[in-house]
């Protein structure tokens, strides 16, 4: 059971990318592939609860992964006491 939870948050966040770039290229005028199309009509029909858990589970990742690499990066330069 907790298996499959994991794996619908994971297709959300999948989900909310390509909808992501499909309002992009909607936003610019450009054609939409019925791929793009059914992207952004199923992210438009997904609860809010479930698109709030998407964008905050991509939020706390990149967050995390941003955080890692600038510890890795400038963790180096500052001298240990």
């Amino acid at each position: 059971m907790a298996d499959e939870q994991t794996t619908e948050i994971f297709d959300d966040l999948y989900l909310g990318l390509r909808a992501g770039g499909a309002m992009r290229k909607q936003r610019r005028g450009e054609p939409l592939t019925p791929e793009e199309r059914e992207a952004l009509g199923r992210w438009q029909r997904l609860s809010p609860w479930r698109k709030g858990i998407a964008i905050g589970g991509f939020a706390v990742g990149t967050f995390g992964l941003g955080f890692t690499l600038g510890g890795l990066v400038f963790g180096r330069w500052r001298p240990s006491r």
